[in-house]
């Protein structure tokens, strides 16, 4: 045994987890006879492997060249069965030591390990059992994979004896390793190529709408927004501390103040809270403005895109989502919040007038008034509490709280509440929308109360920006803006269980 190998072999003593160290034999013989295990620098592809299942009877009898990872093996004496999977699926190859030449054919009995990419050239045809496969004729390593991946079935000896190392099911390697799972777990595959399709059906129907598509700054010297937590960071050239943006509101109202009539941005935003099936610290966010429009025109748009991504995702306008039949067709249900909590919990707009009686509300249900200093933030409570679980079919939460939405014009008639929603669908938060303010002395206001809930331990509420407030006191038009989680729209559009089953590469604990 080489050092090399001895070194694996302490590793692990069968593949995954470590280097395999029969991989590594097979390697080093392939190396020794002056041969590459790591192939060519390219390889000439003419066909992927589900073109030629789909387009089978104009390509029968016709040579393609296919590539991918070979990911199962059935030999068969003097032929073997060879399934090759690409980025678009799996096809099957049919090798004949006759055909291949003897020393070929002894490389893939002996030296071809599942998960190796190989390039194989050859023609179309169906075996008997009218399976579309490639009769393969020349065949190329292209690459050697040295740690054995967890494919539910492995191969099959001569005798037809199955051979298994169980399918990857811990969700812990899931996500940690997510290049294992996207290559042995087609349903994990199927679901991050749906959340692809998503963001290209978001961009496709803003793009229709003639929205443009800007980018705004990542770093912020002030994080704004949002009510979140920023991460914080620093810039050596500058000597200045900068915060990674926790949304993409105000730059994006700063470009409407500035004559781009519709804007969109589809973008990275990163708050340093904690992690659930709802939430990663770093996540995608959509954020749209147009000028001339308010919340009425927003929740047109809400129920347009979301009723194209659906179309583009199951061909029609209803889905499943955790058991129940969503129905994105008609318009969507409007719901006043006030209203929603009395339907839902039995307290009365009234009750919820003054800190003293909305604290007497929720000592009569039973629920603690610590750490609620605002009437705003006990309306919100109630709501998520009694009405939001109660939201399966998509509905607008409408006339939030002054006190919590402080980038939202003021009802008319009620400066106790707000032209803002909220949209749910099965459950879930679906984005935020307002008719903007635009009046840049009550925007102060605001940031000036926003400030004082700062000073009072508030961490999360909304920090001055002078630089915004100097762009709108040049003037603003009457805007209406929408922002949503790319990542919730990919959960419930997929039926994902957890937002890390729709995020490539979720934030984990350290290993």
């Amino acid at each position: 045994m080489s050092s090399d190998t001895a070194a694996a072999s302490t590793e692990t003593t069968h593949g995954y987890g470590g280097i395999d160290p029969l991989r590594l034999e097979k390697l080093n013989a392939l190396r020794s006879e002056g041969r590459d295990p790591f192939g060519p620098e390219s390889y000439d592809v003419t066909h992927h492997a589900q073109d030629i299942v789909r387009n089978f009877e104009s390509l029968e009898n016709q040579q393609v060249s296919i590539a991918g990872r070979v990911s199962n093996v059935r030999h068969m004496g003097k032929a073997s069965f060879i399934d090759v999977t690409d980025m678009s699926g799996r096809i099957q190859l049919y090798v004949r030591r006759d055909e291949i030449g003897e020393s070929v054919y002894e490389d893939i009995k002996h030296r071809i390990d599942l998960g190796d990419f190989v390039g194989v050239s050859g023609f179309v045809f169906k075996t008997k059992t009218g399976e579309t496969s490639v009769h393969a004729q020349s065949w190329t390593v292209l690459a050697k994979g040295l740690r054995a991946l967890p494919f539910g079935k492995d191969y099959e000896t001569e005798d037809g004896e199955e051979k298994h190392s169980g399918a990857l099911k811990d969700p812990e390697i899931r996500y940690r390793q997510r290049y294992v799972d996207l290559v042995v777990n087609p349903s994990s595959r199927a679901m991050l190529l749906n959340r692809v399709k998503v963001v290209r059906a978001i961009r496709e129907f803003l793009d229709s709408r003639e929205y443009l598509e800007v980018e705004t700054p990542v770093l912020q010297s002030v994080a704004g927004g949002a009510a979140a937590r920023p991460f914080h960071t620093h810039h050596n050239a500058l000597n200045q501390d900068l915060h990674l943006r926790i949304s993409l509101e105000l730059y994006l109202k700063r470009l409407i103040i500035g004559g781009l009539d519709r804007v969109y941005e589809i973008g990275r935003v990163f708050r340093n809270e904690g992690i659930s099936t709802r939430h990663n610290p770093e996540f995608t966010l959509v954020e749209l403005y147009a000028a001339y429009t308010n919340l009425d025109g927003m929740m047109e748009i809400a129920e347009g895109l979301f009723r194209h991504v659906c179309n583009l995702l199951h061909g029609c306008e209803q889905f499943t989502y955790q058991g129940n039949t969503i129905d994105l067709s008609g318009q969507f249900a409007r719901l006043p919040i006030l209203e929603g909590i009395r339907l839902n919990s039995g307290i009365a707009p009234e009750e919820l007038e003054t800190l003293e009686s909305a604290h007497a509300a929720l000592t009569k249900l039973g629920m603690s008034t610590e750490n609620e200093p605002t009437v705003g933030g006990i309306i919100e409570k109630l709501h998520e509490r009694f009405t939001q679980p109660k939201l399966i079919q998509p509905t607008f939460i409408t006339e939030f709280p002054t006190e919590t939405s402080p980038l939202a014009r003021k009802m008319p008639g009620n400066p106790a509440l707000t032209r803002r929603f909220e949209l749910y669908v099965g459950g879930v938060e679906m984005g935020n929308a307002f008719s903007e303010i635009n009046d840049p002395i009550d925007q102060r206001e605001r940031f000036q109360h926003q400030g004082s809930l700062r000073a009072g331990g508030d961490a999360e509420a909304h920090p001055m920006d002078e630089d915004f407030l100097r762009a709108m006191e040049y003037g603003m038009p009457p805007t209406g803006g929408y922002g949503f989680g790319v990542d919730r729209l990919a959960i419930v559009m997929t039926d994902a269980a957890s937002i890390r089953d729709v995020i490539f590469f979720p934030l984990l604990r350290p290993e």
